[in-house]
């Protein structure tokens, strides 16, 4: 068993949004990305499905040419290889999914 917490220990870029791994499951990685008011994640794709969460906060979720505001409990999943981007309008903390497979490498150079 393993638990981790998504509001605990708490720690923010000053340029980015902090990228960091709370559990790596035997089929999953949960990721938290912590952006203040303002950050980014440019256009960006993944390998594999991911599911986001807005655990706390607001994002503009831009994908498909349209920008969806994104509130806390909400949550959108994606196909592979769809390009999407993220904008902070407050304070955020965004729960990220990602296939076993994928690497929390090519997340943190997004």
């Amino acid at each position: 068993m393993k638990i981790a917490s998504f509001l605990e220990d708490i720690k923010f870029n000053e340029l980015k949004p902090a990228v960091s791994l709370l559990l790596d499951t035997d089929f999953s990685k949960e990721i938290r990305v912590v952006f203040k008011k303002g950050q980014t994640m440019e256009d960006h794709q993944a390998p594999f499905a991911i599911i986001v969460q807005i655990v706390k906060g607001s994002i503009d979720f831009g994908v498909a040419g349209e920008v969806k505001q994104m509130v806390t409990g909400d949550i959108i999943s994606l196909k592979p290889q769809v390009v999407h981007n993220l904008t902070a309008t407050e304070e955020s903390i965004v729960r990220l999914s990602l296939s076993k497979l994928d690497t929390l490498k090519r997340v943190k150079e997004v």
